[in-house]
């Protein structure tokens, strides 16, 4: 069996964000997936997807303080501004982390660990709603 959606994530702020629960009521049809994968794409170049830590926000803090840090808004060696000073930074950020996630799926969820969490990174101070396509195949 073959599942594939494109959804809209709500807009959020700049850093890091636990998007799984919003994934998975906005695709209701995964339930029917026993044993399997679900893909996650993200169609944005300034904005990525990260698995990671669920409980504590801390981690979330964390992860844009590093990143802020890493690949700093407004950087003179960088020459592509079209979008302001945040916009290469994001690309850059967004390059870094990824633009998809294969997670595996038992029951009809994903069978993520205890402590497990997909991650919305937005890397623009005003990156609007995200699209996602999602694709789950299995039986």
């Amino acid at each position: 069996m073959w599942l594939q959606k494109e959804i809209r994530l709500r807009a959020r702020a700049r850093g890091f964000h636990l998007v799984t629960d919003e994934i998975l009521q906005q695709f209701p049809e995964l339930r029917q997936v026993r044993i399997g994968t679900l893909h996650i794409f993200i169609k944005h170049t300034s904005a990525s997807l990260t698995i990671n830590e669920n409980a504590d926000p801390t981690v979330r803090c964390d992860f844009e303080r590093y990143f802020r840090q890493a690949v700093p808004d407004g950087a003179g060696y960088l020459q592509h501004r079209d979008e302001g000073p945040d916009d290469m930074p994001a690309h850059l950020k967004a390059s870094l982390l990824g633009s998809s996630l294969t997670l595996p799926v038992s029951g009809g969820r994903p069978n993520l660990g205890t402590w497990q969490g997909v991650y919305l990174c937005e890397h623009r101070e005003q990156g609007g709603s995200r699209t996602l396509v999602l694709t789950a195949h299995g039986e």
